[in-house]
């Protein structure tokens, strides 16, 4: 073993150190594995609702929509049979689009009416994997039948077989007056993704949507890719056709300002979590600070012994910088633990205490998801050591610029 080595070992676990200094040191050691372990178990949970969001709402949620200027029945299947064309796009289907109110007695909701065919609904946004009342094929062979998001059916106090009136936004001239145009529908099935779609949306099939909405409803072409990530790509090739009466767009303008919020949110509690680490950090400097102030009498004699200001400073930024190492590894582990076994912990607490930490009928999971990402584990762990290694700075240069006469003058 090195002489500096020795020296930081004996400096960092050795005897010596005044009772203050130690509590200092066991401060600061624990509060840079609780720092790095929360933070790490939190940016794996934000990452997990992340996901299990992205996941439900990206199955409801068309990849890419083609809205031409003039969308005639001709013009859509042009467009359909263009994208299908392309390796990236996995499925395409024209659909219908407009806003109308449900009613059911004396309730009334609000919603966004969609009109597709069983191909859209299927292979665009895989609508019956989210069934849990109902069949989805009676929209294809039944005139005049509509699935329900879960909030919306539970709003209007319906369920499969019941019938619900639709107002469009169009007005019908009679000899008692002028009253909005209203039809029956029968609700064939329930569909629930656990997110804001079951609250705000209707699906019809293609041919009541036409018969119901006519030419106020907006028209377009949808669009599966296989690779959300190439939306980019694609639209570019889409509009290097010099199609300028069409206007394309994908999923990030519907969903990309909630993912954004997410996002953020996920940096900002990052941030405040750091200030844990931060905190640490300081506590580092005190405690290397007073551990110089006890030594200045070894560092002296060291010097005297020809130990030079260079390797002292060595020894001391390692005296901060193996304590510091120790903290980070025990909180990288410790949070890595956390992160993968969570859930099953949430779910373990559940049982073991009655409790029922996340109700699905409030927050639409069951337990605390969690994922994660080794790029957040390097970067927590780096930006750990960073702090610590500029906490560890000054107090070495301390070290090394003690003049070895004066220190030795009160020996």
């Amino acid at each position: 073993m090195s002489l500096s080595w020795a020296l930081i070992v004996r400096f960092t676990v050795g005897g010596g150190q005044r009772g203050f200094t130690r509590v200092v040191a066991l401060a600061s050691l624990i509060g840079m594995i609780l720092g790095v372990a929360a933070l790490i178990l939190v940016l794996s949970v934000m990452n997990g609702f992340a996901a299990e969001l992205q996941k439900r709402l990206f199955s409801v949620t068309p990849d890419l929509i083609v809205e031409p200027a003039a969308p005639t029945e001709e013009v859509l299947n042009q467009w359909a049979d263009r994208l299908t064309a392309y390796p990236v796009i996995q499925a395409s289907s024209i659909f219908r689009q407009g806003t109308v109110l449900l009613q059911h007695g004396t309730r009334s909701r609000g919603v966004k009416l969609l009109a597709m065919d069983g191909r859209g609904l299927r292979e665009v946004i895989t609508l019956s994997d989210h069934i849990i009342a109902g069949d989805l094929d009676q929209l294809s062979y039944a005139p005049f039948t509509a699935v329900l998001g879960a909030d919306v059916a539970r709003l209007l106090g319906v369920t499969v077989g019941d019938e619900i009136s639709v107002v469009l936004p169009r007005l019908t001239v009679t000899p008692l007056g002028i009253f909005p145009k209203s039809r029956a529908l029968e609700v064939v099935g329930v569909f629930e993704v656990g997110a804001q779609p079951d609250a705000s949306v209707a699906y019809v099939s293609l041919e009541t949507g036409d018969r119901l909405m006519g030419s106020m409803a907006g028209w377009g072409v949808q669009a599966k890719l296989t690779e959300r990530a190439r939306v980019d790509e694609l639209t570019d090739q889409l509009l290097s056709l010099n199609e300028s009466q069409v206007k394309i767009t994908d999923w990030r303008a519907s969903q990309g300002s909630l993912f954004a919020a997410i996002k953020m949110e996920k940096l900002t509690v990052a941030i405040l979590l750091a200030s844990v680490v931060l905190v640490a950090a300081f506590n580092l400097v005190s405690m290397l600070t007073m551990s110089v102030t006890e030594k200045r009498s070894d560092i002296a004699i060291l010097q005297v012994l020809g130990l030079s200001p260079s390797r002292l400073l060595v020894i001391f930024l390692g005296h901060g910088l193996l304590l510091a190492l120790a903290g980070i590894a025990i909180g990288t582990f410790l949070g890595v633990a956390l992160a993968v076994s969570i859930s099953d912990l949430s779910l373990w607490f559940e049982r073991v205490l009655g409790w029922v930490l996340f109700d699905p009928a409030v927050y639409y999971i069951a337990g605390l998801p969690s994922e994660l990402m080794w790029n957040d584990v390097t970067m927590v762990a780096a930006g750990a050591l960073m702090l610590s290694v500029m906490a560890s700075l000054y107090p070495a240069w301390r070290a090394s610029s003690v003049p070895p006469a004066e220190a030795l003058n009160y020996v």
